[in-house]
């Protein structure tokens, strides 16, 4: 059985639940099939978004990009709000994270942007439970890159075997097994409960 010191969190669909019909539903309502073709550019421009995530995109440059898309019927900042508003908590996942402190070090691990940290997340007294967060837009790569892992063992010290994390992206757990890591896909509380007993990760 191995012998875990760090559980590391993704945020999106783990801890926070999000649901990009919501913007789309009101971009139609301010014109009829505009956020319909708001979601169809941002599919096929998908680089534009993982660009943002990365850092390689600023911000400025990023909404000027989507507000083209959006034919300039909102402003900057309704866009951030508007696009921000699509994450609900997932309460009884959340409450493990102090439960889990107390016999292990417990960092985030998200691709995200500067706008749902500012606008979406960033307020919520959850975050600075966290030891640490690890951020794709602040360190500049994102998951399942290995420099991304590598930059979480830096901030620990810790061998990559003694990481287990959790994300709902097999893709994402697949990166952090290439690293060394330990990890499961999230599905659902109960189910990660489950996961995480297997695993011999102790909860008070």
């Amino acid at each position: 059985m191995k012998n875990y010191s760090v559980i590391v969190f993704d945020l999106g669909n783990v801890l926070l639940p999000f649901d990009y019909s919501i913007p789309v539903s009101y971009f139609n309502g301010l014109k009829k099939g505009l956020g319909d073709n708001f979601a169809k550019l941002y599919r096929e421009n998908y680089h534009v978004h993982r660009e943002f995530e990365s850092g390689k995109l600023s911000e400025e440059q990023y909404l000027k990009t989507v507000l083209t898309w959006l034919e300039h019927k909102v402003t900057e900042e309704q866009f951030c709000k508007i696009y921000s508003d699509i994450f609900t908590m997932n309460r009884n996942v959340i409450e493990l994270i102090p439960a889990l402190k107390e016999k292990y070090k417990v960092v985030l691990l998200s691709n995200t942007n500067s706008i749902h940290k500012r606008y979406g997340y960033g307020h919520l007294d959850f975050i600075n439970w966290f030891d640490k967060l690890f951020l794709s837009h602040e360190i500049g790569v994102v998951k399942p890159e290995e420099r991304i892992y590598r930059a979480v063992e830096s901030y620990t010290q810790k061998k990559s075997s003694e990481h287990f994390f959790i994300d709902d992206i097999q893709e994402y757990i697949d990166g952090a097994k290439r690293c060394g890591w330990d990890g499961v896909q999230f599905k659902n509380y109960e189910q990660l409960l489950i996961d995480l007993k297997k695993k011999n990760i102790l909860l008070p």
